[in-house]
């Protein structure tokens, strides 16, 4: 699987933007759909909740992709 760092800016990030930031997803949309079709989990779990609220540490996988998100600086 491919692997991406994600850097956050703030405390964390929605589950929706997250995949438009991270180049998964074209927009915000997109990644809705995605999140509503099944094809993202979070930590190795399905996530449903389109504007989860993902942290520093937590590793999210979509379309055989990876994005680890690491705390901002």
């Amino acid at each position: 699987m491919d692997a991406l760092e994600f850097r956050l800016r703030g405390d964390h990030v929605a589950l929706c933007d997250l995949l438009k930031l991270a180049g998964l997803a074209d927009s915000g949309g997109q990644g809705k759909m995605m999140i509503a079709h099944g094809e993202v989990t979070v930590d190795g779990r399905p996530e449903s909740r389109k504007t989860a609220k993902i942290r520093a540490g937590q590793t999210v996988a979509c379309q055989g992709r990876i994005v680890r998100v690491l705390a901002a600086p």
